[in-house]
């Protein structure tokens, strides 16, 4: 538990030294931030080699993944925030962060279910996956906001903290490629090494997570072949993050919590 506590308070340190750096823009280089999230991943990572170690096991139930993937996510936000002006990433994702690991820590330990390499490569993937679209899911809706302030001619301070519309524009489809290339690979393991993958439980996983990879290609193609962006963009980005998200973690609730099969 003291793990956490070390977690959840550096989480939110990072927080506050970001939202203030933000506020403050002749200090918005300030890296203050860096070295208090840097230590609460480490201490969040602890979390789950603690429960590892003691389980003898990987848990990847529900709150441990939900956990597992914020911490990508203030991994990949840290690398993002490290360029440009991405900082207002971290305002959104440490807190989330803090709260998962909060809520495993509390309430997710569960019996770990032993897994070969096979699927446990499986696994990661798909949390690498998860982390990284869910990143190009917060990019889209800062991509959707700051058009649709430049349209309507309202030059927000907010908008301010964010990069150049065409730069953000960039890093998002950069953060999908990356995150396409992992959901193939979640996908390609899966067909591999997992027995039955259309088993009743399994259907509905597998389905949404084949509709979240055919809109990201569609969009990656659409940008290619026909230039898509702006709202374009972020409502297919955002389209195929909640197909994901049903998938990857609706499910999961519904599997560990509502048919207690966990």
């Amino acid at each position: 538990m003291i793990a956490t506590c070390l977690a959840v308070v550096l989480y939110m340190a990072a927080a506050v030294v970001l939202g203030l750096s933000l506020r403050r823009p002749e200090t918005a280089s300030n890296r203050g931030w860096l070295p208090l999230a840097v230590l609460a991943m480490l201490f969040h990572g602890e979390i789950h080699a603690a429960a590892w170690r003691h389980a003898g096991a990987p848990d990847m139930h529900f709150f441990a993944a939900l956990s597992l993937s914020s911490l990508g996510m203030a991994a990949l936000t840290a690398v993002l925030a490290m360029r440009g002006r991405m900082m207002a990433l971290g305002v959104i994702v440490y807190p989330l962060a803090a709260l998962f690991a909060l809520l495993y820590s509390l309430h997710g330990h569960s019996r770990p279910v032993a897994m070969d390499w096979q699927l446990q490569l499986h696994a990661w993937c798909a949390l690498l996956a998860y982390a990284t679209l869910a990143i190009a899911a917060l990019l889209a809706v800062l991509l959707w906001l700051q058009e649709r302030a430049l349209r309507r001619r309202e030059f927000h301070r907010w908008l301010r903290i964010l990069p150049p519309l065409t730069e953000l524009e960039t890093l998002l489809f950069r953060t999908i490629a990356v995150g396409f290339v992992l959901l193939t690979a979640t996908l390609l393991t899966g067909a591999l090494f997992v027995h039955d993958l259309f088993a009743q439980h399994l259907a509905h996983k597998t389905v949404l997570s084949i509709l979240s990879w055919l809109v990201f290609g569609i969009l990656l193609f659409g940008r290619w072949r026909y230039g898509w962006r702006g709202r374009t963009a972020a409502a297919m980005a955002l389209w195929a993050m909640l197909f994901l998200f049903l998938a990857f973690f609706g499910s999961q609730f519904v599997y560990d919590f509502v048919l207690k099969r966990g």
